[in-house]
């Protein structure tokens, strides 16, 4: 099945041209403040973005010309979720800054951002970028929460931060054309590597705890067991530690063993909702929810939807019917607000 691709572009009017990249970036990286310089050089603005959903993950292309812009508080007070954004320069050279790190990034490198905090950067001359779009819960699947505290470069001279690149780019051309069922999994394998890549990077620990492949190796023993009942005496149990250490490993990332199965279990049954007609009381208990009830107010929490509401919006989008809204709350889909921003959207 095609699926639609969203498009903005600046209308080329010169007083309006900053509020529109302004609401542009603001539809599509979160809401920002943005300026523009008055004496370009080549003169006139333009600037354009592309987007793609990989099921709550959005991707995005952009190009402009020179200019800045902040994330102040007025602006995180905007902002309607928690996300992780990761860009990538494709052409060009930009300055990212968040907390006291400032990066300059040449094509191929890449940053990633915390929409929590405040930021800002700096475009030279003119630039291409590609931004991924992550649900900071979504990062919580992957035991990525406490990677993630600030701004942090990604070389893109390191092997995993090129293969995240180039995953991406494979994946730009083949999205259009991917069914539900390889949405959801290239949406997972896109996790997996940024996680890769960030345990990689310049300056970034390989995780905030004291045994990182210990943790790693727990992390898999409960994706091979996500049907049965795993507690934390079976992870000291079966790596030969006490409750304890298991206990303090998960504790550094802010999570319990018990909070890790949850959201990974939560992760799989949406998965399941997606991909398949089987009731929803039968996949919460497959899952590990004997309370459907309890299932359905822990997706919803999590998931912004209920159940049935999510299975109904991902067979109609299966179907090529109206398109979904994905849970990113703050990044709209094109022609949200066409007559307020001057933006032209368009479906590709």
């Amino acid at each position: 099945m095609e699926r639609d691709e969203e498009f903005w572009t600046t209308s080329g009017e010169a007083d309006a041209v900053t509020d529109e990249w302004r609401d542009m970036l603001s539809a599509t990286h979160l809401p920002w403040t943005v300026s523009v310089p008055v004496d370009a050089d080549p003169p006139g603005f333009t600037a354009s973005a592309r987007r793609w959903w990989i099921d709550d993950l959005a991707l995005v292309d952009c190009e402009c010309g020179p200019c800045s812009g902040t994330r102040t508080r007025r602006e995180l007070a905007r902002t309607d979720g928690e996300f992780v954004v990761v860009l990538i320069t494709l052409a060009g050279q930009e300055t990212v800054a968040q907390n006291d790190a400032e990066a300059c990034l040449q094509p191929g490198d890449a940053v990633a951002w915390d929409s929590t905090r405040p930021a800002r950067f700096a475009v030279w001359e003119p630039l291409a970028k590609r931004s991924l779009l992550i649900p900071r819960a979504a990062l919580e699947e992957v035991s990525g929460r406490a990677l993630m505290s600030g701004g942090v470069r990604l070389d893109g001279g390191r092997p995993a931060t090129r293969l995240l690149t180039s995953y991406l780019d494979t994946l730009r051309t083949s999205l259009p054309e991917l069914d539900q069922g390889a949405i959801s999994a290239a949406r997972n394998a896109t996790l997996e590597l940024f996680i890769g890549a960030l345990r990689s990077g310049s300056g970034v620990p390989a995780t905030s705890m004291a045994q990182p492949a210990l943790r790693a190796q727990m992390d898999r023993y409960i994706e091979r067991h996500l049907l049965d009942a795993v507690t934390a005496q079976d992870l000291a149990a079966a790596h030969g530690v006490s409750v304890r250490t298991v206990n303090r490993i998960f504790n550094a990332t802010g999570q319990t063993v018990g909070e890790v199965i949850r959201v990974r279990r939560l992760a799989r049954a949406r998965e399941e909702l997606t991909e398949s007609d089987r009731p929803i009381s039968a996949i919460a208990h497959r899952w590990g929810f004997s309370d459907t009830s309890h299932f359905s107010r822990s997706f919803k929490a999590r998931y912004g939807a209920s159940p049935s509401d999510y299975r109904t919006t991902a067979h109609l989008d299966r179907a090529g019917g109206a398109p979904v809204q994905r849970p990113v709350a703050a990044v709209h889909r094109a022609g949200a607000g066409r007559r307020e921003t001057g933006i032209t959207p368009a479906q590709g």
